[in-house]
């Protein structure tokens, strides 16, 4: 769709609002156009000393109540159309922020966070500015400009036609530049996108940039990007710097035109001094929409570079999306099975142009899983553990095969039926800045008893009794005041407190100490045969209850078995928990 859709429909609905507010806009610059009237009067009575104080009382009285009238109306105008440009800013805002919602991981892979920043602070006020002040500039450059030239044709034509010799040029010159001013706004807005992506990132690293001492090489970096923004801007300015003198410059020579023939005129009586002086009160008046329609052309150009980039969003459809004859699923047994499947990410080139498909990271992987079956999965760095849980929830949609959840495959499902019965556990726990209780509930409804039941099968009753208000204690920012253990907890009771029938546990015990990896596990045994269960991690002793053990290696299934079966194989399981074990000793020794 044309990026202009994107607001068309804030101006539907309000639509007699903005009609109101433009018809008291265009009452203001007709009151405007009365003034110069009421001033030529005045002059032409007091050049014929035609006048006395009550008259000049009268004439006072017409200015103040006009001025009064436009005091008026330009609350009106004000509120209905600078009110619908906040309604734009809001609703469009609010339309990206649900459309980025839906969009996939991969899109996520691509994109930066400062970039998507960028769109939804800096490119929604160049919208919102191109909407409001856009159209008033615009309505005052073709009503007050147009209506004061008829003003200034009624005084005299001919003097009119020697005031608009500049115009053509004055035309000229804004088609050439908005061009300029377009591209320029372009670049500069996706500078600022980069600069907003890299202060973003820096102070999300602080801590590892203060350890590793590299506060100056930071600081550089935003140098560097900060020069080009400023580079940039500059060669903007040199464009936007041209452009306002010289439309001062021209309508500056229509004044001089008019101080010399209009000046003739008037000595040889051709025109009263009440008209000249009138005259040149609306040739002012023109000045106005002449600057604005410069100005009004440097909002526009802002503004639609900023909705082009926008509408780039909102046109990128979700990679992983609901078929049109997905089906809702009320309940689920959790029977899985995973037949052929394979997958690799997808990366796209530096231009875009096309896709490029890395290795696999799953391979013609086969695996069915019982409802209430414990799987455990394991293998070295990289060989697809974390990749096979992110397919069973479509995070990632697989390249080839079939994935199916009691019979139906998981692209039949809706996504948000699938999501709503698999809780995760992931491998790096992310919390939200907010209270631990804040973290833990997420938005869900629960009572006291089952938020208790979450935090005793989490461990982490201890973590909450010595913190200086328990459940109510903030975080900060993605949890900054808690170590890596009690973090991964509260990831882990939030997805208890969901009690879905499928539950993806992603190295559950990998930042936490062997007591408390312990009681995590003793909690998931407990689950065993009321839920289906997949757990990985480079930890045998982690996995060693489950039903069954799959050892992966580049995507494919080289072992499965249980632990006692993996140990009699002497392969790549049996040696992880000979090594482990030895660890375990030295640590006990020391």
């Amino acid at each position: 769709m044309h990026s202009i859709y994107l607001i068309k429909p804030y101006f539907s609905q309000r639509l007699w609002l903005i009609i109101f507010g433009i018809i008291c806009l265009m009452a203001v610059d007709l009151l405007q156009l009365f003034i110069p009237r009421v001033v030529k009067w005045a002059v032409d009575d007091l050049a014929t000393l035609d006048l006395d104080m009550s008259q000049l009382a009268v004439y006072a009285g017409y200015i103040v109540m006009i001025a009064l009238a436009m005091g008026i109306l330009r609350f009106f105008w004000r509120r209905m159309l600078i009110g619908t440009a906040r309604v734009v800013e809001e609703g469009l805002r609010n339309r990206l922020f649900a459309h980025i919602q839906t969009l996939s991981s991969p899109y996520f892979d691509q994109k930066k966070t400062g970039d998507l920043m960028a769109h939804a602070t800096n490119d929604i006020n160049n919208i919102r500015m191109a909407v409001g002040m856009g159209v008033v500039a615009l309505t005052d450059a073709i009503f007050l400009g147009s209506a004061a030239i008829a003003f200034m044709i009624y005084i005299d034509p001919r003097l009119t036609a020697y005031a608009m010799i500049p115009m053509p040029v004055i035309i000229l010159f804004t088609r050439i530049f908005a061009a300029k001013m377009h591209r320029l706004y372009t670049r500069v807005q996706a500078t600022f996108s980069e600069m907003t992506e890299m202060v973003r990132e820096s102070f999300a690293g602080i801590r590892i940039v203060r350890a590793f001492n590299r506060e100056d090489d930071e600081r550089e970096k935003l140098n560097g990007i900060s020069r080009k923004y400023i580079n940039d801007n500059i060669r903007l300015v040199n464009i936007t710097g041209s452009f306002f003198p010289l439309m001062v410059f021209f309508t500056n020579i229509s004044l001089a035109i008019v101080i010399l023939v209009g000046g003739r005129q008037t000595i040889s009586m051709q025109i009263t001094p009440g008209d000249f002086v009138a005259f040149i009160s609306y040739l002012n008046m023109i000045m106005w929409p002449m600057m604005a329609f410069g100005w009004v052309t440097n909002l526009i150009q802002r503004g639609m570079a900023s909705l082009d980039r926008i509408n780039t969003i909102m046109e990128t459809p979700p990679d992983i999306k609901d078929r049109p004859d997905a089906q809702a699923k009320k309940t689920m047994t959790g029977h899985i099975q995973f037949k052929q499947v394979s997958f690799a990410y997808a990366s796209l080139l530096p231009d875009r142009s096309e896709r490029v498909r890395s290795e696999k990271e799953i391979d013609s992987l086969s695996l069915e899983v019982n409802a209430g079956d414990v799987i455990g999965i394991t293998g070295p760095p990289g060989s697809g553990k974390t990749t096979l849980l992110n397919l069973l929830t479509r995070r990632y949609d697989i390249t080839s095969g079939e994935i199916t959840i009691d019979g139906t495959d998981i692209k039949n499902i809706k996504i948000a039926d699938l999501h709503r019965h698999i809780s995760l556990v992931p491998q790096e726990p992310y919390l939200f800045s907010g209270t631990i209780r804040d973290n833990i509930v997420f938005g869900m409804e629960t009572d006291d008893r089952h938020l208790n039941e979450a935090i005793q099968k989490a461990a982490l009753e201890e973590t909450i009794s010595i913190l200086p208000r328990g459940l109510d204690t903030q975080v900060g920012e993605r949890g900054v005041i808690l170590s890596g253990g009690q973090k991964q907890r509260i990831v882990l009771a939030r997805a208890l407190l969901r009690d879905t029938p499928v539950m993806l546990f992603d190295d559950p015990v990998g930042q936490v100490d062997f007591q408390t990896a312990n009681h995590i596990i003793t909690t998931i045994q407990k689950m065993a045969g009321d839920k289906t269960i997949f757990i990985t991690s480079h930890r045998t002793s982690a996995i060693s209850f489950a039903d069954r053990i799959i050892v992966l290696d580049d995507g494919r299934i080289i072992e499965k078995g249980t632990h006692e079966q993996l140990i009699a194989q002497k392969g790549y399981y049996a040696r992880s928990e000979a090594l482990q074990r030895l660890e375990a000793g030295e640590e006990g020794a020391r």
